[in-house]
């Protein structure tokens, strides 16, 4: 007989565990690139419960929802390192470039704080979950949703294959693009003899539409920011004298030196600052969720002090030794990275950091409970701007605790999301914990080394953020920006050489921190972002937006859900993994002609 007959809900199995931690390598691999380029990550349980149809259901013939809620829960679990690495480690690279002292960056190190981070985050959570899931009955809009779709396997197969289908075509552009059939982007304003500090061009890319499929109207604020930033501010600050050209400047040369100069002394001080401000603001306004999960804690110690152990969760005793772990991980990580501050710096910096990661996480918990938005590079930021000053100035310190916390606060978020998703369809909790502690070290190993490899491009025109793709920003597309990791450099080398456009860092937050007031999620932080990509990307982005708010109007949100995601999603793994295979031939290539 099956083991069906014995177990006919199979849930914690090899199948679930092997499956999500393919689907969460490859997400990983994919959303790594598509932070560096937008400045922002995705989340992976919609594409992976989607395939989970596919192969457990469609091709292993497992029936089990709770079976596929595991491959769901260890695929995004996984990739919660894409954001959480993207967002804080290039910036130590970008920094090398011109800082011979940062050359030799630990990996190493760097990578046992990110294990330590993901570790940390999902012990944190653990004991909140009672509270936030079953008590407090948190939204966790994500959470919910994955769980619609689990319950709805008839639509699974067939979303299935729209995802295939577009993985193959943005597969197929992207190669046609990097063998140079198609430009790398659209440069309408120059059909028009318009200038190019007021450009209107559209990127090629089905990753950047992707994005904006998904996001709908969520993502208006970001195509606004950019309408903003090179419609209106670029053009006035030229046409008011703000950036005065120098004396003998050849004429067919203006439109050039305007068109950086903007950029350089107004869009990018102004989109951090607003980045800054929208990001702080999300943490004061997110400040009240202590309370509640304090009091989270509390009513789960009292539980465990009263009824014992429930079997429905990991035991404390492992919650407590996981915690531990991850300390001495962050310790040693600490202390090997930056051996010249010594033992005691190090572990005070271990300390302080634990401590800032524990409340960071708290805070995004709850905050992405109640609205699905969590202040993860705000918090993050926050960070690295401490340990800097709590280390004397140690650049490699600070940006190695800033990974560890990005990591952890973004495994807070989407392993409570998880614990919804479960808690919706019947899952056992502890059964969904152990499989995200098992594998909390897979997705920061493999961000990290995606990232290596995208600094190590060639820059003979393959996609890369490397020191041969910096000379790319506002001038050509086929390169990763890296924005967030970017805005962490800048404020860095401001902190380090005192010479910081406060002016505008305080203007822009300023503006970042009233737009914070508006009742869209992270409305600051994207428009500060769109300021700080080129418009081409921010424009084509855009017009994906509005594409799926069209959609949605003519057939309806269930459209959205059932064809448009998983279309949108493959056009998003299709060229970032298409990509990433182009780079490494180019890579190997490289080695061997060296060799």
């Amino acid at each position: 007989m099956p083991t069906s007959s014995v177990r006919p809900y199979p849930e914690l199995s090899i199948p679930a565990i092997a499956l999500g931690t393919v689907q969460g390598v490859v997400m990983t691999a994919s959303f790594v690139w598509i932070a560096l380029k937008l400045g922002f990550g995705l989340p992976g349980s919609t594409v992976a419960a989607i395939m989970g149809f596919v192969v457990l259901r469609g091709v292993l013939r497992r029936r089990s929802i709770v079976e596929n809620n595991i491959n769901q829960t260890v695929a995004s679990g996984i990739n919660t390192a894409s954001a959480g690495v993207v967002f804080t480690l290039p910036a130590l690279y970008l920094l090398s470039v011109n800082d011979p002292s940062l050359a030799n960056i630990p990996v190493w190190p760097l990578a046992t704080a990110a294990v330590a981070g993901s570790l940390m985050g999902i012990v944190l959570i653990i004991p909140l979950r009672k509270q936030m899931v079953e008590i407090e009955r948190l939204r966790f809009p994500s959470g919910v949703a994955v769980a619609t779709l689990l319950r709805s396997p008839g639509e699974g197969l067939s979303q299935g294959m729209l995802l295939i289908t577009a993985a193959v075509l943005a597969a197929g552009l992207t190669i046609v693009a990097n063998l140079g059939f198609v430009p790398e982007e659209v440069d309408l304003g120059h059909m028009l003899g318009l200038p190019v500090w007021a450009p209107v061009a559209l990127y090629v890319s089905t990753a950047n539409l992707g994005a904006g499929l998904l996001s709908g109207r969520g993502g208006l604020p970001f195509l606004a920011g950019g309408i903003l930033a090179y419609w209106l501010v670029a053009p006035a600050a030229v046409m008011l004298g703000w950036v005065a050209a120098p004396p003998g400047l050849e004429a067919d040369a203006l439109d050039g030196f305007y068109a950086a100069e903007t950029y350089g002394q107004m869009l990018r001080p102004l989109g951090i600052g607003m980045l800054i401000g929208g990001a702080l603001a999300g943490v004061f306004a997110a400040l009240p969720a202590v309370t509640g999960a304090m009091k989270s804690l509390q009513a789960a110690a009292k539980q465990a002090a009263e009824q014992g152990v429930s079997p429905e969760e990991v035991s404390p005793r492992f919650v407590g030794a996981g915690a531990v772990v991850a300390f001495v991980l962050l310790f040693f990580a600490a202390w090997l990275a930056t051996p010249e501050l010594g033992v005691g710096t190090a572990l005070l910096v271990a300390v302080v950091g634990a401590l800032w990661l524990g409340l960071a996480g708290i805070i995004v918990a709850q905050a992405t409970g109640q609205t699905d938005i969590s202040p993860l590079s705000g918090l993050a930021l926050i960070a690295v701007t401490l340990m800097y000053f709590l280390t004397g100035g140690n650049v490699t310190a600070a940006i190695l605790i800033g990974v560890a916390v990005c990591i952890a606060t973004n495994q807070c978020a989407d392993m409570m999301q998880d614990l919804k998703t479960g808690h919706l369809v019947g899952s056992v909790p502890r059964e969904q914990q152990i499989a995200q502690l098992i594998l909390c070290w897979v997705g920061p190993f493999v961000a990290i080394g995606v990232l290596h490899v995208l600094w190590a491009a060639p820059g003979d025109g393959s996609p890369g953020f490397g020191p041969q793709s910096l000379d790319c920003i506002n001038q050509t597309n086929n390169c990763l920006m890296a924005p967030q990791a970017d805005v962490l450099r800048g404020i860095i080398e401001a902190l380090r050489n005192g010479d910081a456009a406060i002016d505008k860092y305080l203007g822009g937050a300023v503006i970042g921190g009233a737009l914070s007031i508006f009742p869209i999620g992270g409305v600051a932080v994207l428009v500060g972002l769109a300021m700080y990509l080129p418009f081409s990307i921010t424009l084509a982005y855009g017009i994906g937006c509005l594409v799926s708010m069209g959609l949605e109007r003519s057939f309806g949100a269930s459209f959205i859900g059932r064809k448009l995601v998983p279309f949108a999603a493959g056009l998003i793994v299709g060229e970032a993994l298409t990509a990433l295979a182009w780079n490494l031939v180019v890579l190997m290539k490289t080695f061997s002609g060296g060799a």
